[in-house]
């Protein structure tokens, strides 16, 4: 295995994820919810009373964080190489593991394993496996295609 070293960036990352774990805590500390991407966007369908105004706001600024943090840190757009369908499909496939894992890797990976979850655990141990395996099958692939 190799690291691609031109798109490696361990500073933006390390910050990102310490950004991600204080507002976690901060969100369990001070209004006692968990930062569960997909809990928070499945809160807002159907929208419950005085609930959505916290999920509203955390969502826009999932979405506006990269488009400002784009131009400021000088980082390139991602290039998908992958038609609409393919996308669609990988939604779709997602969601319905996100529904079938009760949760998503924020929900699981930062804020269920620091409540030391046993199923936060084993969630986090699968997609971590899962995201293995699929890396090797990526490298094997770009290797016979050479």
């Amino acid at each position: 295995m190799s690291i691609d070293w031109a798109h490696f960036t361990p500073g933006s990352a390390f910050a990102g994820g310490l950004l991600v774990g204080l507002a976690a805590a901060w969100l369990v500390l001070v209004d006692g919810r968990v930062l569960g991407a997909s809990g928070v966007l499945a809160g807002l369908v159907p929208p419950r009373e005085r609930d959505s105004g916290w999920r509203v706001a955390l969502l826009a600024g999932l979405v506006a964080a990269p488009l400002i943090a784009q131009p400021l840190l000088h980082v390139s757009a991602p290039v998908i190489a992958a038609n609409a369908a393919t996308l669609v499909a990988g939604g779709v496939l997602v969601g319905f593991g996100i529904r079938l894992g009760k949760g998503c890797t924020s929900g699981h990976g930062v804020c269920g394993l620091a409540r030391l979850s046993l199923r936060s655990l084993a969630a986090t141990a699968a997609f971590t496996a899962a995201g293995f395996i699929d890396s090797l099958s990526v490298m094997s692939s770009d290797r016979a295609a050479r």
